[in-house]
């Protein structure tokens, strides 16, 4: 595959909209303000602001240069930083696909509970309407259940919209998505947040969430929590944004977009602070209680799927509010769904020089089936609480880990640097690489003394408030351990095989700066 007949973005925006778009998923509308809530609202925000200096920008330049460089995805980015590192790139192929079968079954949630919204279908209890009527989830992870029709049908709809968009490439399909699905969004999720500021007890949130407890600031798990944030949100890790990067062309600024993605995802996370912390001011007025509470703590899928529902009951406009919320989800989760497909369809087109047609169809579509087939029945929550565990607890945060190490190992981490100065407006330098080795300190830190003994605690039994079970556990290592193989095993096939598509680092070089 020539530079010539490789896609390129028609804008810079429309990189930086595919960008922020990868960013602001699912997760970003209900994790960000989850962990300022455990981090005591206004606490969290220094440390999250400072992380967002300090690892998420840097690491964001570092991948955009990487697959600029390059001009291809992972596979042909790593080898070109050094040919043994190829399999890293492999490993993230697969932390990427398994990713996005079970995000798609999130996505899936969503867009049922869309038309949930418009009969308050939950009643009283979202709780039990969740788990027991809409999941109907069972409790062994082995025993295969019957399929919900609902999910199955919502889940079918959600793969077809996104490898649609994936079919149609990068400029008339993800690009242009993601020109129709970010403004939809800040709409859908203005109108809610404009709406949340007005309810009685919203200024009482909004002083919780924005008012720091500076002794809390000594605590070292608050900082861990925002770097993890950080790093979680803005899709470093799992190539996404290197695959993303290679289709800019070799002039494209890099600095400054990484400044403005990342501040962009930053305020879009600040925007569902707001409207979260100013619903549980309302709640707290409404109830007498504290805005943060440790009887009613909020996290992950519940605070959409549960808490949400059960403070709409207590709103006026409820299916208004419900439309709007749901709505956001679904939108945000289409952006986020493409940026993971994105990983192994374009690694593939570039290290077997397929067309994109046929990376969707050996591909793409494959994914979609594995993820019909085994997510939307009784004990796909199960499964799915195993493969996140196998892919956010260790694929992310180790494959980032891995990126900068091979940065840094390769002995090329100065001639990204240049290549990244030679275009840009900002240069960087020494307080650059200052950062990335912090990053590789403290995602070392989290990786050895947070993730592993938590479930080794869990394992054990001995774990207090574990999210998996001993199987759970047993699962989530083997499935990690298995992309990790998946990685090395293609690393050592591809050694010898050529790149179809690869720098010319003598044009790269002769490349005019701005």
């Amino acid at each position: 595959m020539t530079e010539t007949s490789r896609e390129n973005w028609g804008t810079r925006m429309g990189f930086l909209l595919a960008a922020v778009g990868s960013a602001i998923g699912l997760g970003n509308i209900w994790r960000f303000p989850g962990e300022a809530y455990e981090g005591g609202g206004g606490a969290f925000l220094l440390p999250w602001l400072i992380a967002l200096l300090t690892a998420g920008i840097p690491l964001l330049i570092l991948e955009y240069t990487i697959g600029r460089r390059a001009q291809g995805a992972g596979p042909v980015a790593f080898r070109a930083l050094n040919p043994k590192a190829e399999g890293i790139a492999w490993w993230q192929v697969a932390v990427a696909i398994l990713l996005a079968t079970f995000y798609a079954l999130i996505l899936s949630w969503a867009v049922s509970y869309v038309g949930f919204s418009t009969t308050s279908q939950w009643a009283d209890e979202p709780g039990v309407f969740f788990g027991e009527e809409f999941l109907q989830a069972g409790d062994d992870i082995a025993q295969f259940g019957q399929y919900n029709g609902t999910i199955l049908v919502a889940l079918i709809g959600v793969w077809a919209v996104a490898l649609f968009i994936m079919w149609r490439g990068i400029r008339k399909g993800v690009e242009l998505a993601n020109r129709i699905c970010i403004p939809i969004l800040l709409l859908l999720f203005g109108a809610l947040v404009v709406r949340s500021v007005t309810l009685d007890g919203a200024t009482d949130g909004l002083a919780t969430f924005f008012t720091p407890q500076w002794d809390k600031l000594t605590d070292a798990s608050i900082w861990v929590s925002a770097y993890g944030q950080v790093f979680f949100s803005l899709s470093i890790g799992m190539g996404t944004m290197i695959a993303y990067a290679s289709y800019l062309r070799r002039n494209a600024e890099i600095t400054t977009t990484a400044v403005t993605a990342g501040f962009a995802n930053a305020s879009f996370e600040l925007l569902a602070g707001i409207g979260v912390f100013s619903v549980l001011g309302f709640m707290a007025a409404e109830s007498g209680g504290n805005v943060i509470s440790d009887e009613a703590p909020i996290d992950g899928g519940a605070l959409a799927f549960v808490t949400f529902p059960a403070i709409l009951n207590e709103m006026p406009a409820t299916e208004v509010m419900g439309l709007l919320f749901f709505g956001s989800l679904v939108v945000a989760g289409i952006s986020s769904l493409i940026s993971m497909l994105i990983v192994p369809l374009a690694a593939f087109q570039d290290r077997f020089n397929w067309s994109r047609s046929k990376s969707v169809l050996f591909i793409g579509i494959p994914m979609a089936l594995v993820s019909i087939a085994i997510y939307p029945t009784s004990n796909g929550p199960i499964i799915l609480d195993a493969v996140d565990g196998a892919v956010t607890t260790y694929g992310l945060t180790a494959a980032g880990l891995a990126t900068i190490i091979t940065a840094f190992v390769s002995g090329k981490i100065k001639a990204l640097a240049d290549n990244a100065n030679r275009t840009s407006v900002f240069r960087i330098g020494w307080f650059w690489y200052a950062c990335l080795g912090l990053t590789a300190v403290l995602l070392s830190y989290i990786l050895l003394f947070q993730h592993i003994p938590q479930q080794v605690d869990t394992f054990r039994g001995v774990a207090e408030d574990a999210n998996l079970s001993p199987t759970q556990v047993v699962v989530t290592w083997v499935i990690g351990g298995c992309s990790i193989l998946f990685g090395v095993v293609m690393g050592m096939v591809m050694r010898h095989r050529a790149t179809p598509h690869r720098m010319d680092e003598e044009s790269e070089e002769n490349t005019p700066s701005r």
